[in-house]
């Protein structure tokens, strides 16, 4: 009997000590959230520049520098975003749609990071991200500079981005936009 009952006031503090020590975490994560900054909200629509560091590791197959115009669209009640770039150099273009998750580090600035797809309008010709369609990866950080301005920055990285090759590409975007 003293076997169960020195088991059963074990088996009790280790219940008890979990659950005070989930509710701190709770209570912590409660007066953290208060504090938390909001992070930019709206919409926006801009444009800026966009340089590929990569190639395909082919002849022909150079790293390209264009222009960029990408905009946001913030899924009400939600951290999630809908995002467009459209990529373009003197030879094509590449069309990226992406779903971000968005996480406010300051006020008026969010980073965000997610995930969508490159089409690119030229198979085979070099954009900033590659010259073939393909999965994408984006992360970036975006801030309010006044009540309608914005300036963002990302990098993106096309997964197996290039023809006839394994190779990823990575592109780095800048610019400015209009928030509404």
């Amino acid at each position: 009997m003293k076997a169960l009952i020195k088991n059963s006031k074990l088996a009790l503090v280790g219940c008890i000590l979990p659950l005070g020590i989930t509710g701190a975490i709770a209570f912590s994560f409660t007066k953290a959230a208060d504090a938390a900054p909001v992070g930019m909200k709206g919409d926006y629509i801009g444009t800026g520049i966009s340089s590929g560091i990569t190639s395909g590791g082919r002849s022909g197959e150079d790293a390209q520098v264009g222009g960029d115009i990408q905009g946001r669209v913030a899924i009400s009640h939600t951290p999630l975003s809908v995002r467009g770039s459209f990529l373009f150099d003197n030879k094509t273009t590449a069309t990226i749609p992406t779903i971000t998750y968005d996480i406010p580090i300051a006020k008026n600035t969010n980073f965000y990071a997610g995930a969508g797809y490159s089409f690119i309008g030229k198979q085979d010709d070099d954009t900033p991200l590659g010259n073939r369609n393909s999965p994408v990866l984006d992360a970036g950080v975006e801030t309010a500079i006044n009540k309608n301005l914005v300036a963002f920055g990302d990098g993106k990285l096309g997964l197996k981005a290039y023809q006839d090759s394994n190779a990823d590409a990575v592109s780095f975007q800048l610019g400015v936009g209009y928030r509404f």
